[in-house]
């Protein structure tokens, strides 16, 4: 890509003085996804900057996982992020590393907090503690244990970690001010209770610190020096700093926010994805429809394409909604220059050629340099690029007595502006072949087209015809060595909120009066045309693919051999994107 703005955001200007200023020598940033599900395309965004900006600077992206909360985690969320960040591109500094890694040195330092002064046991339950947080003119209620012996509060969180508490009964927290007008000050949690095996610590705890605890102290230990995140995070800012200056880091990170990634009809909530999956409204989190990176993955999008969007959308303060044809335009644009050509018909309709024996017979009368063929069989066999400009080898495409074009290119009465085969307009160039004339089309009882009889002119094949002008080209596929293949149409997943009627949602809501607010969000905004599969035939060239081969269908749509389910047996492709921006 040569037109991309330059890379001159707020936290790249915040790097460049540090680096100046002689604040940091070099930089070292941070990725820390929760292994609680597949990562998603606002994941991409997040990691095109940390990595980015540490590979731009000369400096190192640390891989930690937040893995704080063993009930929702799993060894397979954390291999897929692996995956994910190693197939956009990047390297990580040294190890992957774990929060949980930390763990003995985040006890240490809850209990050099305790010993200070700054934290305690809390037995209320977690609704007691949640309402009198207070917040919006309802004032705060101090806990009963605020104001307890350090040695108790040493004594009870001794207890917490030996499992004499059950979940729920005791929680440690951090004491600092419970009439602060940040709630995210008024003594949060740091360490709760959770009898739960961990995927890489097993039954060692069963304590585990919160997330606005682990991170900042995480980060602190590394020597993260820009701590990057989410413009959600912002409000917890002054926990971050209050806690490392607490546990006394001599040079102490900093937590720089920005806007996550909204992209219209997309989603962007783990929680939700999750709801997709667990309730099969798709295939898995790699289904083609799904946001998650394992999915736009086997829908064909290429690495370079999302590095793209990323860096074309910039980073701000400044929350927003993205066009999706923002990311359809850079994947289109990586697709154009590398994605091989292939002829595939969608909606196949009959064409018998009905001088064809005496047509191709002629072939090797016109010019060499015209034309590169040859007849074996009576098939005559067509050598065209893969691709019309880069150097990516050579395909034969068969030609036959009989073909397949795909239905919408013959008209009995065609609209005003229609280019293609009719009574009135017989004649079109057929793509790398002849020009073909059609002389009568068969029905069904319906009414419906079934067959067209048509003839070549023998003159054409790799020439223009002679006295006359032929407006249109078509595509096509041998009827009998062209390949039957499953073949994906895509649309949104979701509908956007306009796009649901009270109706609608109305008898969602009848017709689940059990679901939950997730569930019945997922029911509801859920495309009903997301996907459309179809029986379409392709060049043989195509079903020779591998899997996760990308291709132009020419004149339809780019599509991807799927990398879980394609075979040269039984081809399987999904729809990538259009061929051009699909906006009406």
């Amino acid at each position: 890509m040569t037109d991309l703005p330059e890379k001159n955001d707020f936290i790249r200007q915040i790097i460049r003085d540090d680096l100046a200023s002689g604040k940091h020598d070099s930089i070292l940033t941070r990725f820390p996804p929760e292994p609680n599900g597949y990562l998603h395309i606002g994941h991409v965004k997040s990691i095109c900057l940390n990595f980015g900006v540490a590979q731009e600077f000369n400096g190192a992206c640390n891989l930690r996982f937040d893995d704080t909360n063993p009930i929702a985690e799993n060894q397979d969320y954390v291999d897929s992020i692996k995956a994910d960040v190693a197939w956009l591109g990047f390297d990580w500094a040294a190890e992957v590393r774990y929060t949980s890694h930390y763990f003995d040195k985040l006890y240490q330092w809850a209990v050099k907090l305790i010993k200070q002064g700054d934290a305690y046991v809390d037995l209320q339950t977690p609704d007691e503690i949640r309402e009198h947080r207070g917040g919006f003119g309802k004032p705060s209620v101090e806990s009963p244990q605020r104001n307890v012996s350090i040695d108790e509060n040493l004594s009870r969180f001794d207890d917490m970690k030996n499992g004499k508490y059950k979940e729920g009964e005791a929680v440690l927290r951090a004491k600092i001010d419970m009439n602060h007008t940040n709630i995210n000050m008024r003594d949060p949690v740091i360490y709760r209770i959770m009898h739960a095996n961990h995927h890489q610590t097993g039954d060692t705890w069963c304590i585990y610190p919160m997330y606005d605890y682990a991170h900042p102290l995480s980060d602190a230990h590394e020597g993260i020096t820009h701590s990057i995140c989410t413009l959600e995070f912002e409000d917890h800012r002054p926990f971050y700093d209050w806690l490392v200056e607490k546990v006394g880091f001599d040079v102490p990170p900093r937590q720089y926010e920005f806007s996550r990634l909204n992209i219209d009809h997309t989603l962007t909530s783990k929680r939700k994805l999750k709801r997709l999956v667990d309730m099969g409204v798709v295939s898995g989190w790699d289904d083609p429809r799904m946001p998650t990176i394992a999915g736009m993955r086997r829908r064909g999008y290429p690495a370079e394409g999302l590095r793209d969007f990323c860096e074309r959308i910039g980073v701000s303060k400044a929350d927003g909604v993205v066009d999706f044809r923002q990311l359809e335009f850079s994947i289109r644009s990586v697709l154009e220059n590398t994605a091989n050509r292939g002829m595939a018909v969608l909606n196949p309709l009959k064409v018998t050629i009905k001088n064809f024996d005496e047509a191709v017979v002629d072939f090797e009368k016109l010019k060499k340099d015209t034309v590169k063929a040859r007849l074996d069989d009576g098939v005559l066999w067509l050598t065209q690029p893969k691709h019309p400009q880069a150097d990516h080898g050579e395909r034969e495409i068969p030609f036959t007595r009989t073909i397949y074009i795909d239905k919408s290119d013959f008209k009995i009465t065609p609209p005003n502006g229609y280019k293609r085969l009719s009574p009135q307009n017989p004649e079109i160039r057929l793509r790398n072949s002849y020009v073909l004339k059609v002389e009568e089309y068969i029905t069904d009882d319906a009414g419906e087209v079934v067959e067209l009889i048509a003839s070549i002119d023998p003159k054409t094949l790799g020439n223009n015809p002679e006295g006359r002008k032929v407006k249109g080209v078509i595509h096509w596929v041998s009827a009998s060595h062209g390949v039957p293949a499953t073949v994906r149409l895509y649309e949104h997943l979701l509908l956007e909120d306009d796009e649901i009627s009270d109706e609608h949602f109305a008898s969602i809501k009848t017709a689940n009066p059990d679901a939950d607010d997730d569930a019945l969000w997922v029911l509801t905004h859920v495309n009903p045309n997301s996907i459309k599969v179809i029986n379409a035939i392709v060049e043989p060239s195509l079903a020779q693919a591998q899997g996760d081969d990308k291709f132009q269908f020419e004149r339809e749509s780019y599509f991807v051999a799927d990398s879980v389910e394609h075979s040269t047996d039984k081809p399987v492709f999904n729809q990538i994107v259009g061929l051009k921006d699909g906006f009406k």
